[in-house]
């Protein structure tokens, strides 16, 4: 099917990364298809779509991750692709090929470069084979307690317990000396086995104060391949990415451009087609490390797109249709600087606990610079079925003073009632020292807890707010009113969109076709 134009595409995922593709595909005309879950039924996503299909209960397990009802569902849609967005079987090589099998095409990489770089280890091997700098670490995954403690001798602490599969931060240990070691193996393990269904570890040396960079990559069938940039994801917290920035203000061009054709080098070492990204570590010495390859499109793909001018998802189809990259290496210039906030349901106060609760008010920033991708949407429940990530806040400006103002700008303009998010959280991120020098590292949100604590201040205002909430929702009650927008079905069910909201309008049936 490659080299033919795509006519209607499935999006085997849900909330934000469901609508970003659908828009890129709404302006080049190619109808979409979305599926959802019970829990998703009055979602966003579902209304943009040309056609929507269910495929079973909330868990994802008997819904998103049902790669078989998802691609009979393409089939009896008369899609001719399927988009995987991220996450859920966006990296399963297994549904790759069975949607080749089925006749459908699959935007994204073989399942072969899937296969060459999910599973860690062999990737190690492949990488050093192509001159790829990667962290020192085991070649052959830890058969048992003895090798494990052989090689972390060999290798030296602090060392790194690391699943061979998976990822996100889970099956990750690090430990500090040889009495912390089987436990944390037994640990990482266990984790892994339950996360991945693979309890495979290895060791990797555990570099101090390191950075996380990444490097966004896009390869065709012509066998051209290119860097679009880095992005720097340090803000971290167990492992997870919470502020990500593009330029590094860690990276001189000399270091950058060294990076992007490692990253070239990477990828062409597995002829890789289509959007990935390839994560390093570089430590306080600026030598860099690759940790692991993510064949798919990154949640943070916004912050290239926005200082290159280039939509990633416009590229992702037009390279699945058979046609060369747009652009050469040369051709690909960066302006400005870039800036993404993760909003999750969280409560970064007490632990970063998962949040729920029914969106009761939502206001999000807008004005020159500023791209939101959510599927909030006043009355939408959140619970924990899902990711709980509720939006990406994004900025673009000038330079890297100006991004740092406009997104704090931006977080003063967003408000969500109803369910707790780390908005509080990133504000406070965006006016540390650490950040707006930028000299963090991916330890410095917890290795400096009190530069993001919770000023005196701002738990009074947390306090009020809530006693304020807590008297207007006994008002409503009272007088018999529901909160605006949230009002709830007789069945208890969400209530939807209003049905002349601007996401009808702008996606009702067949209005994209």
């Amino acid at each position: 099917m490659a080299g033919r134009k795509l006519q209607k595409i499935l999006v085997a995922n849900r909330g934000e990364i469901a609508l970003r593709v659908m828009r890129t595909c709404r302006e080049m005309g190619i109808k979409t298809v979305g599926v959802y879950s019970d829990a998703d039924r009055s979602a966003l996503h579902v209304r943009a779509a040309y056609q929507a299909v269910r495929l079973g209960p909330a868990p994802s397990s008997e819904s998103y991750l049902r790669g078989d009802l998802i691609i009979q569902a393409a089939l009896d849609t008369g899609a001719d692709a399927i988009h995987p967005g991220f996450g859920f079987l966006s990296e399963n090589s297994g549904f790759t090929r069975t949607c080749e099998e089925a006749g459908l095409v699959f935007i994204g990489p073989s399942g072969d470069a899937m296969e060459a770089m999910g599973d860690k280890i062999e990737a190690r091997k492949r990488m050093i084979a192509a001159g790829v700098p990667v962290v020192p670490g085991t070649a052959e995954p830890a058969a048992d307690d003895d090798v494990l403690i052989a090689e972390a001798e060999k290798i030296g602490y602090p060392v790194m317990i690391k699943a061979s599969a998976g990822g996100g931060g889970k099956g990750i240990r690090i430990v500090r000396d040889a009495e912390q070691l089987l436990a944390g193996a037994k640990r990482a393990r266990s984790e892994a086995q339950s996360a991945f269904g693979d309890g495979t570890v290895y060791l990797e040396k555990y570099l101090e104060e390191p950075r996380h960079i990444e490097v966004q990559v896009f390869g065709d069938t012509h066998g051209n391949c290119v860097h679009i940039g880095e992005r720097e994801c340090s803000i971290q917290r167990r492992h997870q990415k919470v502020v990500e920035e593009r330029p590094s203000p860690l990276l001189d061009d000399a270091l950058r451009e060294e990076m992007g054709q490692a990253a070239v080098r990477a990828a062409q070492a597995i002829d890789y087609v289509n959007a990935g990204t390839l994560e390093f570590l570089v430590d306080k010495h600026k030598n860099f490390y690759m940790l692991e390859m993510n064949t798919r499109l990154q949640v943070e793909h916004p912050i290239t797109e926005l200082t290159s001018d280039i939509d990633l998802v416009r590229w992702q189809i037009m390279v699945a249709q058979g046609e060369p990259l747009p652009m050469t290496q040369d051709e690909i210039v960066h302006r400005g600087h870039a800036i993404e906030c993760r909003l999750y349901a969280e409560d970064a106060d007490h632990g970063f606990l998962p949040a729920t609760g029914r969106v009761r008010r939502l206001e999000l920033p807008g004005g020159p610079g500023v791209r939101v991708d959510t599927g909030l949407y006043e009355g939408m429940e959140v619970g924990l079925f899902y990711d709980p990530m509720l939006a990406k806040i994004s900025v673009h400006a000038a330079d890297r003073d100006a991004a740092i103002r406009r997104m704090a700008r931006a977080l003063t303009e967003t408000t969500v009632t109803g369910v707790t998010t780390n908005l509080p959280f990133l504000r406070r991120v965006l006016a540390s020292e650490a950040f707006r020098s930028g000299t963090y590292d991916t330890s410095t949100v917890e290795s400096d807890p009190e530069q993001f604590a919770p000023r005196t201040s701002e738990r009074r205002q947390k306090d009020v707010a809530f006693l304020a909430a807590t008297m207007a929702h006994l008002l409503r009650r009272r007088r018999g009113f529901a909160a605006r927008g949230a009002a709830p079905t007789s069945g208890g069910e969400t209530a939807a969109p209003p049905a002349g909201s601007r996401w009808v309008d702008a996606f009702r049936p067949g209005a994209n076709g």
